[in-house]
């Protein structure tokens, strides 16, 4: 996309939606979609997906820095919400969509600057038609826990309106 071209966030989003949710993940990964803007913002990005499951990376840094000068919990609270959800989104077949009903986050050990790049992985714990649970972790360098959490998604189908078109 040129710089001068304005960025189409719904758009891009209805492009993700035409396929299945694996293949839309793989898309972003393959760098055949941009990356979502909360992902450039923060500084991660999705580097693995299967059925069930979103592995992102991500490097903290002193942009996001609490008044104490440590990593806000509200990055690693991100990316928990960010591997889960995607995770669910791996299962949905084309124009389903989810969003978070509650992420809920325990911090393990703080994270700075030198703690240097992070995995959050997420997994499906359980899929039903309306609601998905997956669990998250969030690892050091040498697999030392930072963060661990749950997170509750609702499933968006079209409504019948939308599905006729």
């Amino acid at each position: 996309m040129a710089d001068t071209e304005k960025f189409d966030a719904q758009a891009a989003a209805q492009r993700l939606m035409s396929v299945p949710g694996l293949q839309a993940m793989q898309l972003l990964i393959d760098g055949q979609h941009d990356a979502p803007s909360i992902a450039k913002t923060l500084g991660f990005t999705l580097a693995e997906v299967e059925d069930g499951k979103a592995v992102f990376v991500g490097e903290p840094s002193d942009r996001i820095l609490n008044p104490l000068g440590i990593v806000h919990g509200g990055w690693a609270l991100t990316l928990i919400d960010s591997c889960t959800g995607c995770a669910a989104h791996t299962t949905l077949p084309a124009g389903v969509g989810y969003t978070t009903v509650e992420t809920k986050v325990n911090f393990v050990r703080a994270i700075t600057p030198a703690t240097g790049q992070v995995r959050a992985e997420g997994r499906v714990v359980a899929r039903g038609r309306t609601i998905i649970t997956a669990e998250g972790t969030l690892t050091d360098s040498r697999g030392k826990l930072l963060a661990h959490g749950t997170s509750t998604l609702m499933v968006l189908r079209p409504s019948s309106s939308e599905a006729r078109g």
